[in-house]
């Protein structure tokens, strides 16, 4: 099972992730995306005409939407991360996962702009990514107040994997999170999965600012 992957894209640390979560072993192929835009060149127009990654290949399956690929993974490795087959479950799990476009759309847009230099409207995109966070803030505080740490149930499923990088690295595009207390509280969360691993710009619990509670928990100040 071949990734073209870029080290720096959200979208590609989707899969990396969640491959690593399930314990799926990935090959990857590294892209040029920027500066050489190889995502663009004739090769990998041929898998994705679209010009975009990340691109999964599994013999004659080629997949180019990160949500996509996270059903894929998950479907093969462990589809307990695809819900509990409950209707109402797979619907909240495809909710979020549509979710997730509007956070590459907006935080993820900022994030090039600051970043790549892409053009946009930097003013607006922030807005919308704030608008999308605040929304995230208030779902997130209605799971807790159910004693759920994930975003549909109180174990984690592909939805948390589609919206959290854009929202761990919304700083990248000058967007803070420090208003966002549930959000921060639902990053540990993620972070302290087995498996989990790191990307530029998104680390682990040692790394992150202090517990919206205040007072870390004795792993983390054993591991600071």
């Amino acid at each position: 099972m071949i990734l073209y992957d870029y080290i720096l894209s959200p979208g590609c640390y989707k899969a990396r992730l969640m491959a690593a979560l399930t314990g799926l072993e990935l090959t990857l192929r590294a892209v040029d995306f920027h500066p050489g835009a190889e995502h663009r060149g004739p090769e990998l127009l041929a898998l994705n005409p679209a010009g975009s990654i990340p691109i999964l290949v599994d013999g004659d399956l080629v997949l180019t939407e990160s949500a996509a690929i996270l059903v894929y993974i998950s479907g093969k490795a462990a589809p307990a991360w695809l819900g509990n087959g409950q209707p109402a479950t797979n619907a909240r799990i495809q909710q979020w996962l549509s979710f997730s476009a509007r956070l590459t759309a907006s935080l993820g847009g900022a994030r090039l702009h600051e970043m790549l230099h892409r053009p946009g409207d930097i003013v607006a995109l922030r807005a919308a990514g704030v608008t999308a966070l605040r929304e995230l803030e208030a779902a997130l505080f209605e799971q807790r107040l159910k004693n759920e740490a994930f975003l549909v149930t109180d174990r984690p499923t592909i939805a948390d994997i589609a919206c959290f990088p854009y929202v761990a690295l919304a700083p990248d595009g000058g967007v803070s999170l420090d208003a966002y207390p549930s959000i921060r509280l639902w990053m540990r969360a993620v972070r302290s999965l087995e498996g989990f691993i790191e990307m530029p710009g998104i680390h682990r619990l040692h790394e992150l600012k202090p517990d919206p509670h205040g007072l870390p928990s004795s792993s983390e100040a054993v591991e600071e």
